[in-house]
């Protein structure tokens, strides 16, 4: 049984800053990528940013300069500034990972965090 839990959303004022965690826990043998999604009510889920075991960090054109994913152990965070209303939406964890020697990497998702941006 793997989790994923994330935290850190809130309410926030346009160009303030709010740092999302997202905790996995459980039977982890290795984690292949983790990354963050983000779904906005009536559109579709999108990646915000990801990376893989030994990449380089990726982000949606609309995230670059203002998001830093950042990844400790099992925890991976992302550092959200100068925050516009247009990045309001439920974001979501989601990890690759295996949960033993021999098995396949499977596809894993938090629950979601809200973050509104508004004044």
């Amino acid at each position: 049984q793997v989790h994923l839990v994330e935290s850190g959303g809130g309410l926030v004022q346009p160009g303030g800053s709010l740092r999302l965690s997202c905790a996995a826990s459980g039977n982890i043998f290795s984690i292949n990528a983790m990354a963050w999604h983000r779904q906005a009510p009536g559109k579709q889920r999108e990646l915000v940013a990801s990376f893989t075991s030994g990449g380089s960090p990726t982000y949606a054109d609309s995230v670059k300069g203002r998001f830093t994913i950042s990844r400790d152990k099992n925890t991976v965070y992302l550092q959200m500034n100068s925050l516009k209303p247009e990045d309001t939406a439920n974001y979501y964890c989601n990890a690759v990972l295996t949960t033993n020697w021999m098995s396949r990497p499977s596809n894993y998702w938090g629950q979601g965090t809200q973050v509104t941006v508004s004044s």
